[in-house]
């Protein structure tokens, strides 16, 4: 990697300043010293966003308030959180190996960049880094999307992500607020990117309402039982009433350039009681408008597989 300037900013201001002369910004580093490593980015300085106040507060209680800094050990061990937000919990629980949950950052798992083997080859010029093809069509695409691919064909790395979404969550910004679920940008809609932040835009945490009566759960599908990616996830929140659902958010991981709400497979459930034959009808549903690649057909039943499982386990049933 080439010699960079390190910048330790005392304010939120300070470092998006920096961040618009050049710099890249740092929470934990485990996605960032990977990327300078394999030289997909060269910046003339690193903005450590870790000497900011005041994006530490996490509270699980009456609502959901988590500051970008959180780490994912927290997250996860947190009680109140892990009862009222269960899916969000799992979520932070299933990253990596214990050493990465202990210093990677909320902030830095929504922002990751993908994990594709093209794009991390820095001798290869896909169409992400400015290239001509994304290699992948014609490729090695086993890890690949089977929804919302074109003209790019990554998916999205993070657990956590699905799991807010599946909440409600907005993201907050230096600059504004909104839906997490509109932070991310298909690659048709900007094949460079991956979410909307602009230069000198910085995460700052993440909120959510309280839901009574809720239950949910995630779901991840992985090669290795550890430190691994998803292969296929599912984040699942249910509002029961009666015994049955009146509302529900199911978000897939690991499937496609976003976190892939299925409006299908919620439709599936809602006004029916969770068993075995709602959550299969909802896995089927879920994967009827997959378009897998050449080396990916697995991922169909992997992620119908994803979703009745966690539909199970948010009910509280036996998988």
């Amino acid at each position: 990697m080439n010699n960079f300037a390190w910048l330790e900013p005392k304010s939120v201001d300070e470092a998006a300043e920096a961040l618009k002369q050049g710099g890249i910004a740092l929470a934990g580093g485990i996605d960032l010293l990977t990327v300078l490593k394999e030289r997909l980015v060269e910046p003339q300085q690193v903005v450590n966003l870790k000497s900011l106040p005041g994006m530490r507060s996490l509270e699980g209680r009456n609502g959901l308030r988590i500051g970008a800094l959180v780490t994912l050990d927290r997250i996860a061990a947190d009680e109140e959180l892990g009862r009222n937000f269960a899916a969000v919990a799992q979520a932070a629980a299933s990253v990596g190996s214990p050493q990465i949950r202990n210093v990677g950052t909320l902030g830095g798992n929504l922002c990751q960049r993908p994990r594709c083997w093209y794009f991390r080859d820095a001798e290869v010029h896909c169409l992400k880094k400015g290239g001509a093809a994304c290699y992948a069509v014609a490729g090695n695409n086993e890890y690949h999307a089977i929804f919302g691919g074109g003209p790019c064909h990554i998916v999205h790395p993070s657990d956590v992500a699905p799991a807010l979404i599946a909440f409600d969550a907005e993201v907050i910004t230096n600059r504004r607020r909104m839906p997490l679920q509109e932070f991310f940008v298909l690659p048709s809609e900007n094949v460079r990117a991956e979410n909307v932040l602009e230069i000198g835009e910085i995460v700052t945490g993440v909120e959510a309402g309280m839901r009574p009566g809720t239950f949910s759960a995630y779901v991840k599908m992985q090669e290795r039982p550890s430190f691994d990616w998803a292969l296929s996830g599912c984040a699942v929140v249910l509002q029961m009433n009666g015994g049955r659902v009146q509302d529900a958010r199911i978000v897939l991981s690991g499937v496609a350039p976003i976190p892939w709400r299925s409006r299908e497979a919620e439709a599936a459930v809602k006004g029916r009681a969770i068993s075995e034959v709602t959550a299969d009808d909802a896995g089927q549903a879920a994967v009827r408008a997959a378009q897998p690649m050449t080396d990916n057909r697995f991922k169909v039943k992997l992620t119908a597989n994803a979703v009745k499982i966690a539909l199970l386990k948010a009910a509280g049933q036996r998988v």
